[in-house]
């Protein structure tokens, strides 16, 4: 057990330690995140009445978007250099080591869009009694689309162009997260309760953690067979 958390560990460091080797990259999801959102103010109207009620669902959107545009990088450089098959045949438990690539690209890509949300939330006239609420929603449903987004990778990552077959997987399984995160921030803005809300997306956090680690492994183990 100890030497599959120092596994864990540095699988991790390895991780982050590339993607700052690769700043540029990095920017991507997070300028295309503050680009839709800035658009729609511009192609819509710029009257506060109308961005607060459409903020929600076009930050949450938005970071949806974004998410997916950096799923591809999970696996494919691991893919293309043979280090993830070395990974799959070590004699570590697979599914912590998917757990950890997860964690590295949620602290890549997750966390910074958590950090945006709020500013982006103020450009769209988002009311502070929301704003609480919108992290919460972030913080929870974040995680969830790195842990799905890595099983639709896990199966296409075998793939040239499996970018249309990704996102016809995920996207449906994204739904849910999108309609109780949004509808959680609507709530909050109008000044009622969204503790409901908040639980589901736990719910389904908990569920993912649980299970997409393994569901993910099993999916590399016959990409790579």
């Amino acid at each position: 057990m100890a030497s599959d958390l120092s596994t864990f560990s540095i699988l991790l460091k390895r991780d982050l330690t590339l993607a700052y080797r690769h700043r540029s990259e990095l920017a991507n999801p997070l300028l295309f995140f503050v680009i839709v959102v800035s658009l729609f103010p511009l192609g819509i109207s710029p009257e506060s009445k109308n961005l607060q009620i459409i903020a929600p669902g076009v930050i949450w959107v938005a970071a949806l978007l974004a998410a997916m545009l950096s799923l591809d990088s999970l696996f494919r450089s691991d893919f293309e250099d043979g280090s993830l098959e070395q990974i799959a045949l070590s004699a570590h438990s697979l599914p912590l080591l998917v757990l950890a690539k997860v964690l590295a690209h949620w602290l890549i890509t997750g966390l910074p869009l958590l950090l945006l949300a709020p500013f982006l939330g103020v450009l769209l006239f988002l009311p502070d009694s929301a704003m609480f609420t919108l992290i919460a929603t972030l913080a929870l449903g974040t995680p969830i689309l790195s842990l799905v987004g890595a099983i639709g990778v896990a199966l296409t990552v075998g793939l040239r162009r499996g970018g249309v077959l990704l996102s016809l997987l995920v996207l449906p399984l994204y739904i849910p997260v999108l309609i109780f995160a949004a509808g959680a921030v609507n709530e909050a803005a109008r000044g009622f309760p969204v503790a409901g809300q908040l639980y589901f997306l736990g719910a389904l956090l908990t569920l993912s953690l649980t299970l997409s680690p393994f569901a993910t492994a099993a999916a590399l183990r016959i990409s790579l067979s």
